[in-house]
């Protein structure tokens, strides 16, 4: 027995909603953090591997992998590509020397401090624009929203 008592249509109605509003924050807020950063700023899928990295210091590839719902073999290219760019370090466990474990580097913490700095600069100046009501709104629908991230990071029955 489904857990809502809302229509099949007001279900429709949010989903069709956050589906185009989510994607589009992001790309603004993106673009905004683009313009400013004063790196060349690392694609999504590297921000998403170095704050796993970050959260989770000496992961392995296929751990990481499976915490951010990618392929290992594309979570290896990244590390690859990070590696070479000074972003990450690879260590060699002791007990299986097939195994990496990954770690940041002093220059990959700067960045991600900075990419969080102005993450939170740009969403604080955007949210002061906002009515309380508005404000409150949000801060009512943050737990709505982890939950759901939380559904959709399960997997499928």
């Amino acid at each position: 027995m489904p857990r809502y008592s809302a229509s099949a249509q007001d279900i429709s109605h949010v989903a069709a909603a956050l589906a185009t509003c989510l994607p589009a924050l992001h790309r603004a807020l993106d673009r905004q953090v683009g313009q400013d950063f004063p790196h060349p700023k690392p694609p999504e899928a590297q921000l998403a591997l170095l704050r796993h990295v970050e959260a989770h210091d000496g992961v392995t590839v296929r751990a990481a992998a499976e915490a951010l719902r990618m392929k290992p073999n594309n979570v290896s290219a990244l590390v690859s590509q990070m590696t070479e760019h000074g972003l990450l370090e690879r260590r060699q466990d002791p007990a299986d020397k097939r195994v990496a474990h990954l770690h940041l580097t002093h220059t990959a913490q700067q960045r991600l401090v900075e990419v969080t700095d102005l993450v939170g600069a740009h969403l604080g100046h955007a949210l002061r624009s906002l009515t309380d009501g508005e404000l409150d709104a949000l801060g009512a629908a943050l737990g709505a929203l982890q939950s759901l991230t939380e559904q959709l990071h399960r997997p499928s029955r």
